[in-house]
């Protein structure tokens, strides 16, 4: 691929509304808050059982300071929640029982050259190391990709995972319509693959809207039904399928990949894919559908759906906490996601402490050092 970078499409790591990124590494001291609005008995739950947060999203102020003196942007168009800062995270995480964030970047711009590119994602990672160094034990992160350009995506591994210290890396579900799974990442994979790494997914707007129906760039798919509503998780749908389809796990053994929002639709249409992925190109065969949906790992950013049809397919040593904070509010997360997730009778005591916890702690040992 050449320095040259398409202008036609927006160089977007999503996330609800107008997409962000960033990652946390912690501790497993145990924080003991409370919260007046509350649902009862959440506060003693919390101090109890300390939680990584697999899903907070994060825009680096220099990031923005820099895309907007290059009038890659305009501030006042990115969502209000992109502009809260560390202090912001630090009082909702605290609130919550959080000990630990993995934050994920984001950096939405159309880039007019892979040079830039370069520079946008080298901005925000040291945006990111300084955080987790300013606080210690708080914050980690993940390295932005962006695989419509392989040669800036190689260099961002090597620069995040292989000298900065990053937990993973973060990835989009599609890029131009090619989602993953697709052979054009596979040099990519195989290069993630060579590290072990944790490939975090995030779904954005549907491609290809017919014209006339969606009007510009993020505006509603369906008219007054926000995007992150349901085209969000027919995204992650689709993008699991494909990996599905072409055996990205059986390609790639050494890599896990975490699907957002409970898998999208996913759990739902598991037996569906099992009956008919004949009819897929390439043929899916029912036992590919078990063994990946066993593989792959969830979070519970949300709030999710209760948890009995995600555990009928999915080993819950594979569902990890995440709040999707800021996007979602923290009235959201504090009121409806914690409170459902604390009395969702499919998880046992014992399953919950490895959702909150335990299981992130085996994905990403890291998180127990930083």
């Amino acid at each position: 691929m050449t320095d040259s970078v398409s202008t036609s499409a927006l160089r977007l790591l999503g996330t609800p509304a107008d997409e962000l990124r960033i990652a946390a590494v912690g501790t497993s001291e145990v924080i003991r808050v409370g919260r007046g609005s509350s649902a009862p008995g959440t506060d003693a739950a919390r101090a109890v059982h300390p939680k990584i947060d697999m899903h907070q999203h994060f825009c680096a102020p220099q990031w923005r300071d820099w895309a907007a003196h290059h009038e890659l942007i305009n501030p006042e168009r990115l969502p209000p929640w992109s502009r809260l800062d560390i202090g912001d995270a630090i009082r909702f995480m605290d609130d919550a029982g959080i000990t630990t964030a993995v934050l994920k970047p984001m950096l939405p711009a159309r880039y007019r050259s892979s040079a830039q590119l370069r520079e946008a994602v080298n901005i925000t990672l040291q945006s990111m190391v300084e955080v987790a160094q300013s606080h210690p034990g708080r914050f980690s992160y993940y390295v932005p990709l962006f695989l419509d350009d392989p040669e800036a995506s190689s260099w961002a591994v090597r620069r995040g995972l292989g000298q900065l210290g990053a937990v993973g890396v973060n990835v989009t579900a599609n890029y131009g319509g090619v989602y993953l799974g697709d052979p054009a990442y596979d040099r990519l994979f195989h290069e993630l693959n060579e590290f072990s790494a944790v490939v975090d997914t995030h779904p954005h707007n549907l491609p290809d809207t017919p014209p006339g129906v969606g009007g510009p760039p993020g505006a509603p798919t369906v008219p007054g039904i926000p995007n992150f509503m349901c085209d969000f998780l027919l995204d992650t749908t689709r993008a699991a399928v494909n990996m599905i389809s072409r055996r990205t796990l059986d390609r790639f053994p050494d890599i896990s990949v975490v699907l957002p929002h409970a898998g999208g639709f996913l759990p739902y249409i598991a037996t569906r894919l099992q009956a008919l992925g004949r009819f897929c190109e390439p043929r899916v065969e029912p036992a590919a559908v078990r063994d990946h949906l066993s593989r792959f790992y969830y979070d519970t950013a949300g709030p999710m759906a209760p948890a009995a049809t995600l555990l009928e397919h999915v080993p819950a040593d594979h569902i990890l906490f995440g709040t999707d904070w800021p996007a979602a509010p923290a009235d959201t997360v504090m009121d409806l996601a914690l409170p459902a997730l604390e009395a969702d009778p499919a998880f046992t005591p014992e399953q919950l402490r490895g959702v909150y916890h335990d299981n992130a702690m085996r994905l990403i040992p890291q998180l127990a050092t930083a």
